[in-house]
């Protein structure tokens, strides 16, 4: 079984352009993502997919540049980008991951890769009250062919697991791990500036110490440090795919 990470990456994000590509400690806000899916031991491969925008060259030019597989496909219907992507990398399970999440733990996405496994699901995700920004997604290609073929809600496009997990979950064997409890005020995720800020305090002052640290080190510095989180935590989760979800 080829388990293959998809990191999902694009220049023209609308709340702060260029993100991805921006500078996070001694690396892009990309690389962070990529590097650390790189040290988890259950993935067969890590690819980023981007688009067929041209804009996105700089992400192509970068995968190029650092030794790293990417797919091209459609800037909008990303559920169409990772089903192309995993079948032109014959990829039989996708670790879905956003390449706003500089901080994602490889050791998180093991485990939930294993849980996948274990429970025998069609999807898998971290679940609970997670810090956002430790997302981490995994299906099945059945999963994503049948999301890929009856989705047709725009939000079940742009987003990869919105169809199987939110609109359509009764047709799918589905399963979360929980390994945090009230840690949902939490953003570690990069959208905004406040987002951008926040996390160049925690980058900066992480890797004084180390450069591979972790969710619980995360965690040990902002107890030294309340007042970094105040920073965004004014921004609500996932606030522009349920403002989709309720206009359709």
């Amino acid at each position: 079984m080829k388990i293959v990470g998809i990191i999902q990456a694009r220049i023209n994000s609308s709340r702060l352009p260029r993100k991805v590509m921006l500078k996070l400690g001694p690396k892009i806000v990309l690389d962070h993502v990529v590097s650390r899916l790189k040290e988890c031991k259950t993935l067969n491969e890590v690819v980023v997919a981007t688009s067929i925008n041209k804009m996105d060259d700089e992400i192509v030019s970068w995968c190029s540049q650092n030794k790293t597989l990417v797919f091209r496909g459609s800037e909008n219907d990303v559920l169409d980008r990772y089903w192309k992507a995993m079948n032109f990398y014959n990829a039989d399970v996708v670790v879905r991951i956003t390449a706003d999440c500089p901080l994602i733990d490889p050791e998180i996405v093991d485990q939930v890769v294993k849980g996948f496994l274990d429970g025998n699901y069609d999807g898998y995700a971290l679940g609970g009250n997670f810090p956002d920004g430790l997302d981490c997604q995994v299906f099945s290609l059945n999963a994503i062919t049948k999301a890929w073929n009856e989705a047709i809600m725009p939000s079940d496009r742009e987003h990869v697991g919105s169809y199987i997990e939110n609109t359509n979950p009764s047709a799918f064997n589905l399963g979360t791990l929980e390994l945090f409890n009230n840690l949902e005020s939490h953003r570690w995720t990069l959208d905004e500036q406040n987002d951008y800020d926040f996390l160049k305090k925690v980058v900066s002052g992480l890797y004084v110490e180390k450069s591979n640290f972790r969710t619980q080190d995360i965690l040990k510095f902002l107890s030294k440090h309340p007042e970094l989180i105040n920073i965004n935590n004014n921004i609500k989760r996932n606030e522009g795919y349920w403002k989709q979800r309720n206009n359709e």
